[in-house]
């Protein structure tokens, strides 16, 4: 899964950087491809190294860089925010489509998710700052869980259930909103569509976005708000690895390879390598 995941991002990648006229369209996706290579690296090779090793002890030090990682690219996936804000101004405003989405406020847009993220792990990082409470203790996950390491840090219920709720509502429910509120106005603007081809294809994509959303967002703010409170510690692996590993993986299926531009540049890429072999 690792191996798929991060061919077929990097595929993504090549593919919008090779094919000029991509170049703009598909910036935030290739930017998305790259941050989920990033993501699933910071906890999938470590944890084939320890199932291999038998080994399941790690640093504070490597902890909290894991962490910091994790949480950078993680939230990184709030480029899905933006792609839904793409696909509004292409849906409701098609025709000013290049004056509005042009390669400085793309560029903007993608800075200001990175910004974003890197706000989001400082923020964690404070609260564990002190290393004297994580001294032989255990979690239980295969990596440097956000959530497990804020309720060792803050064993306080009140406070921490406040940190929690509070970067919750900043870091997901915020980007979240932003979705909503753009495919508000999408369906809106479908539903007076009189062509109903054009209807199809507008749902088609937009419903193969929303699919990542729900998969992405409510496995992870699921295991992040209420991991402290689970009961059912299998249920919860599961959602973990969903989000930390199928849900990467799935990016390249579900959206790149559905898109007929994306198809018709990696024939593209095919012919060009097919011809330079032949010369």
């Amino acid at each position: 899964m690792y191996l798929i995941t991060v061919l077929g991002n990097l595929l993504i990648i090549l593919t919008v950087s090779c094919v000029s006229h991509l170049h703009t369209l598909y910036l935030f996706l290739s930017n998305l491809s790259f941050a989920d290579i990033c993501f699933i690296s910071t906890t999938v090779p470590n944890m084939i190294v320890n199932i291999q090793t038998h080994k399941r002890v790690i640093s504070y030090e490597s902890c909290v860089t894991q962490m910091s990682f994790f949480a950078i690219f993680g939230c990184m996936d709030d480029l899905m925010t933006v792609m839904a804000y793409d696909h509004y101004v292409a849906i409701c405003y098609l025709l000013n489509y290049m004056v509005i989405m042009n390669t400085q406020h793309c560029a903007f847009l993608v800075l200001l998710c990175f910004l974003f993220s890197l706000l989001d792990s400082q923020l964690h990082n404070l609260f564990i700052l002190n290393p004297s409470y994580f001294k032989d203790v255990e979690i239980s996950n295969f990596f440097c869980d956000l959530s497990q390491l804020i309720n060792l840090a803050c064993p306080d219920m009140f406070a921490n259930n406040i940190i929690m709720y509070f970067t919750g509502t900043i870091f997901g429910f915020l980007p979240i909103s932003g979705i909503i509120c753009s495919y508000y106005e999408i369906i809106s603007s479908i539903l007076k569509m009189p062509n109903t081809r054009g209807k199809y294809k507008a749902f088609s994509t937009c419903g193969s976005h929303l699919l990542l959303v729900c998969l992405f967002y409510g496995t992870s703010l699921g295991t992040y708000l209420f991991s402290d409170v689970s009961s059912f510690p299998r249920e919860s692996a599961v959602a973990f690895v969903i989000y930390t590993v199928v849900t990467p993986m799935l990016n390249p299926f579900i959206y790149s390879l559905r898109n007929r531009d994306i198809r018709s540049a990696l024939r593209i890429l095919y012919n060009r390598t097919c011809s330079g072999s032949s010369i």
